[in-house]
């Protein structure tokens, strides 16, 4: 039996940070349905790349969850709905701030269907502030919460994966699983709230705690780390390697392996502080003895010294990786209109058992006569 096998949650979100949340629950053995708009479906059905009919991004997480039609303007499609969340146990929605009220989807209003509702509310930038109404968009929170200043080394970068959708739909699907044991005692619903902006000053803690203490904002330090040295990329023969360094102990690893055992009680480096400090000179001196050797060469070597590094791998050798394919990482999923296509599993494990996909993404409204007949409802009561 699956941890959340029995939950049924309503599911009205949309892109890519609503969909993650619900993409755990169901997961975790959760009933979701998906409410999409008539015609065109959630938008993220069109981001590309295309496989055949739908992208990539809503093959991987929209799978394990049911879709129904409904067209939210209409009253018939919102009666539809009320009745769905009298016999739900959570909702979810990632409207821009105030559009769930005006639509008679907020909290307040469902609570009158259902006081055991947990009503998860997933926002751009939280529901206070100034700035509470605006839409968001990860790159956007970024910039807005200083990831982007903090990122790449002289060009100005962001973070390459949807880092905020991602990061606030796994506080939203932590915050929901938590409300669903709160309720065991309580038998009371709970308005759960998270949003981009607050996982983005959440993610930035280091960084933003130190600015906080020396008054100076972090620079950018490409693959380096601010407290840390020799840690970053460095070029070899062919492809380049990660080395990071953290403490005395593994530095003089290091040194012994580059045969380098005077650096261990030059005043520069003996010290990680001072090491920090002298970074661009220690730095340059690692480089031209890395460039001797072919990145293999030293994984093989630093692996068996004990030295933390790995070869800058590619999306391709990930792919291939003997880690990603020994803990099933990558799962192969047959879909009735995409053909053969992957997803990524949540990276969480019971007793080493994988939470299974159980199907793929749902066609446009592929359960939506399911779902109404269960009502006693008739489909075209969602067409216009």
């Amino acid at each position: 039996m699956l941890p959340l096998q029995g939950i049924k949650v309503i599911d009205v979100t949309t892109n890519i940070s609503g969909p993650t949340l619900t993409m755990i629950l169901a997961d975790l053995g959760a009933e979701v349905i998906k409410i999409e708009r008539p015609g065109s479906g959630d938008e993220a059905r069109k981001m590309a790349p295309i496989v055949h009919d739908d992208g990539t991004y809503f093959i991987n997480i929209n799978r394990n969850k049911k879709s129904v039609v409904l067209d939210l303007k209409l009253q018939e499609s919102l009666d539809i709905m009320y009745e769905m969340i009298a016999d739900a146990d959570v909702f979810v929605e990632n409207f821009r701030l105030g559009k769930a009220d005006k639509l008679g989807l907020g909290f307040e209003r469902l609570k009158e269907y259902n006081d055991r509702l947990i009503y998860c509310s997933l926002s751009a930038y939280g529901q206070n502030g100034p700035d509470r109404f605006k839409a968001g968009y990860d790159a956007i929170l970024q910039a807005e919460t200083g990831l982007i200043s903090i990122t790449g080394s002289t060009e100005l970068s962001r973070i390459p994966v949807s880092i905020l959708d991602q990061g606030s739909g796994i506080w939203g699907a932590l915050g929901v699983v938590t409300a669903i044991l709160q309720r065991t005692k309580t038998e009371e619903g709970v308005k759960v709230d998270t949003s981009l902006f607050e996982t983005g000053v959440f993610w930035s803690n280091y960084h933003l705690l130190s600015t906080i203490l020396t008054n100076e904002n972090p620079k950018k330090l490409g693959s380096s780390h601010a407290s840390f040295a020799p840690y970053g990329a460095f070029h070899t023969k062919k492809s380049p390697v990660m080395i990071g360094i953290s403490n005395d102990r593994l530095f003089k690893k290091l040194c012994d392996v580059l045969g380098k055992s005077s650096w261990i009680t030059d005043v520069r480096y003996a010290s990680n502080e001072n090491r920090v400090k002298y970074r661009d000179e220690l730095n340059k001196e690692v480089q031209l003895i890395l460039l001797h050797n072919s990145a293999d060469e030293w994984i093989t070597i630093f692996n068996e010294a004990g030295v933390p590094a790995s070869k800058v791998q590619s999306m391709q050798d990930v792919f291939k990786h003997p880690q990603t394919m020994s803990n099933n990482m990558v799962i192969k999923n047959e879909h009735p209109t995409n053909g053969n296509t992957f997803v990524t599993r949540i990276p969480i494990t019971f007793n080493q058992s994988s939470f299974p996909i159980r199907t793929g993404s749902p066609i446009l409204g592929e359960h939506t006569e399911e779902v109404l007949s269960q009502l006693g409802k008739s489909q075209q009561l969602t067409k216009e």
